[in-house]
């Protein structure tokens, strides 16, 4: 009996030993990658990943002499190449200027009305009772699958005939159209997460399902709407595809003109740095600006 009482408490002496090694390990582990030595990494590779803008940045700042001549990083050792002369020509270029302004006529309009339809739809999905509302809400959902390659020729077709091809409104009407499928399975989602019994509280003060939406729920959805807002933003400011089909020379978008600069690029390179650089960094800032309500709006739902 000692003896097996023995060989128990051996066994249960070791192995809260082990566990507590394990522990022990574990913690040590987590503290490492909690520490500093993580940190040091992300800002490293943060650095690495602003190493092209950055660059990008000087080389706009050089004369087209000396960006034949070497590298941007040369302005290290040499600050007196920096000058502004390539923004001056740029300005002066009615092309880049024109596709600069037709590119806000664009991004602004499709980023506005997606917010605000995606929004009333969201609402509608969500918490409004309409036959067929779940089939409505599949259906929206499978278009998010639908590539815009397949929609390219009908669509074109369809604004010839419409008369608004090579227009910035057919770009815009495109880009609404293929937003919104996300832009109401995004709101939607976040506006189911709302809690009943605020709306009901709502409506029995009397509040009408408009005034309900304006003063209750959008108010809630402020990070849900700028996520998306900058989602959208990006989409569509960057995009080339679309408006290399649906604009012509008079509503092309900054992207479809620097691709046209590039087959010129030996007799206006000073013009293509500063183009390309304000054309990234224009949703550089707008995302850094917003860069708390999209990671709210991100994670909103991912924990109760």
């Amino acid at each position: 009996m000692s003896a097996d009482t023995g060989r128990v408490g051996t066994a249960g002496g070791s192995a809260p030993a082990a566990v507590t090694a394990q522990q022990s390990l574990g913690a040590r582990l987590g503290g490492w990658v909690s520490g500093g030595a993580v940190r040091v990494f992300l800002i490293v590779v943060g650095l690495f990943w602003l190493v092209p803008t950055v660059g990008l940045l000087l080389a706009s700042l050089r004369s087209p002499r000396d960006m034949a001549a070497d590298g941007w990083w040369q302005v290290f050792t040499e600050p007196s190449q920096l000058t502004f002369g390539a923004y001056e020509t740029l300005l002066e270029n009615e092309d880049i200027t024109g596709s600069l302004l037709n590119t806000a006529y664009i991004t602004v309009p499709a980023t506005v009305l997606v917010v605000v339809i995606g929004s009333l739809a969201g609402y509608a999905f969500a918490w409004m009772e309409f036959p067929g509302r779940d089939w409505w809400f599949l259906a929206v959902v499978g278009l998010l699958v639908v590539p815009v390659q397949v929609a390219l020729i009908p669509i074109a077709e369809l604004f010839g005939a419409l008369g608004i091809f090579g227009s910035v409104t057919g770009v815009v009407l495109f880009h609404v159209g293929f937003g919104l499928p996300f832009a109401v399975f995004l709101l939607r989602n976040f506006f189911a997460e709302i809690p009943r019994e605020l709306l009901e509280a709502a409506r029995l003060d009397g509040a009408g399902e408009l005034r309900l939406f304006v003063r209750v729920v959008m108010p809630l959805a402020g990070p849900a709407i700028a996520a998306l807002g900058i989602f959208q933003f990006l989409w569509v400011w960057n995009d080339m595809l679309v408006a290399l089909i649906f604009t012509d020379s008079g509503s092309q978008p900054i992207t479809v003109a620097l691709q046209t600069q590039v087959r010129q690029f030996g007799n206006n390179v000073d013009v293509l740095a500063p183009g390309a650089f304000i054309s990234m960094v224009v949703p550089l800032v707008v995302f850094f600006a917003f860069q708390r309500q999209f990671v709210s709006g991100v994670m909103a739902g991912a924990v109760k």
